[in-house]
């Protein structure tokens, strides 16, 4: 009870203040993690994520993939109580039980086709939720674009993952799911990701533009202009 009278007090200042422009302070050792990540795709991720669209099926493609995202809900039932979206943390419950049980460990995805498409979140969100601002563009090793606030959060994903106490403490089955995960979702846009990396006259800028663009979409602070578009909504 008290936690969540905390809680209440943290949303209670509301969310982070729209904003705008870009804040990159560390720009040099952000494109040399850039450069880095960069190599690590043209010489590991999209070699085996083109040999992989090209070997298995869609239907296993797809089944992947929505096994990954099954592993992922309890963590963001979490921060929908965290956030205090009681009605989102029910929805996807109802979600991950319907999935794992009727879905066989969510390798299927009836809950979708009943009506409970869930909501995806992350603490990320969260925090801005409780008002803390994004901070600076961050590019991270192997995960890429993000900023301070997205960064930490992603740390707190992490340890706050229900699954991290039900499961056998060696497992290794959300890591690989969500490397397996990854592998298709770089094949499956391979050509979106390619014009971004490879066709851009300077993809550092552009990766940083659209991430920003699409986060603060997400997060309800996209500008109201009717010219905006979603870089990710194909």
């Amino acid at each position: 009870m008290a936690a969540v009278v905390f809680l209440a007090g943290l949303s209670a200042c509301g969310p982070a203040p729209s904003q705008s422009g870009i804040s990159d302070p560390n720009e040099a050792q952000n494109r040399a993690v850039h450069k880095f990540n960069i190599a690590l795709d043209k010489n590991v991720l999209r070699p085996v994520a083109t040999t992989a669209t090209n070997a298995l099926p869609p239907e296993v493609d797809e089944a992947v993939v929505n096994f990954a995202e099954n592993l992922e809900l309890p963590g963001t039932v979490v921060n929908n109580i965290l956030q205090l979206r009681l009605g989102k943390a029910v929805e996807n419950t109802l979600r991950f039980a319907i999935n794992t049980t009727i879905g066989i460990g969510g390798v299927f995805d009836p809950a979708t086709a009943a009506g409970v498409a869930g909501d995806p979140t992350d603490f990320g969100e969260t925090l801005h939720i409780w008002g803390v601002t994004e901070g600076n563009y961050f590019e991270l090793p192997l995960f890429g674009p993000s900023t301070d606030r997205d960064a930490l959060g992603k740390v707190v994903d992490i340890a706050l993952d229900p699954l991290q106490l039900i499961l056998p403490e060696k497992t290794s089955l959300p890591l690989v799911a969500k490397v397996a995960s990854r592998i298709s979702d770089r094949g499956r846009y391979s050509e979106t990701v390619d014009s971004v990396l490879y066709d851009s006259a300077d993809s550092y800028a552009q990766a940083r533009l659209l991430y920003l663009q699409n986060r603060r979409f997400d997060l309800g602070q996209a500008p109201s202009d009717e010219s905006f578009e979603d870089p990710y909504a194909e």
